[in-house]
């Protein structure tokens, strides 16, 4: 009886353990509620990537068409854009995980809508809303900066600790 519970105990503890550490990668991209068939959070709620990186275009994407990095799905619209994020993921990725740029300029972790972007340099940034986008177009160069400052201390950082 008492291997029973030793064994019931631990297997609690492990399970807790996998959890927490589970959630506490999961804080690092910004995903969706919902997942994928094999449990990956889906990113930029389930737009595609590589149309949303390289036009701006906010265009569904199908998890027919999916392609996961770092445990999160990017769903895409075609095979050929599922190709070419899996050939460069970093190049249609969006930054700060998909946090709201000017939300980790201020020091946050908030949402982001991906009709709320921009594409500087080559880099896909991503918005909360329609208020945090016009924010940061009053100064692009500065939101920008301020959020590459702060990025690498909150990175790690589950949301729930960024946003005291």
């Amino acid at each position: 009886m008492k291997t029973i519970k030793t064994l019931i105990a631990a297997a609690t503890l492990v399970g807790a353990v996998s959890a927490s550490s589970a959630a506490f990668a999961v804080d690092e991209y910004n995903v969706s509620t919902g997942t994928t068939v094999d449990g990956a959070r889906v990113a930029l709620r389930g737009v595609d990537a590589v149309a949303l990186a390289t036009g701006l275009k906010v265009a569904d994407g199908y998890a027919k068409h999916a392609a996961v990095r770092d445990g999160v799905a990017y769903y895409f619209e075609t095979a050929d854009a599922q190709k070419a994020f899996e050939a460069a993921p970093e190049k249609y990725m969006p930054q700060y995980g998909g946090f709201c740029a000017f939300g980790v300029a201020i020091g946050k972790k908030l949402d982001a809508a991906p009709r709320y972007a921009d594409i500087v340099d080559g880099k896909l940034y991503v918005f909360l809303n329609a208020g945090a986008f016009e924010k940061y177009k009053e100064d692009k160069a500065g939101t920008l900066a301020k959020a590459e400052k702060n990025w690498p201390a909150m990175h790690h950082v589950a949301v729930s600790e960024v946003n005291r």
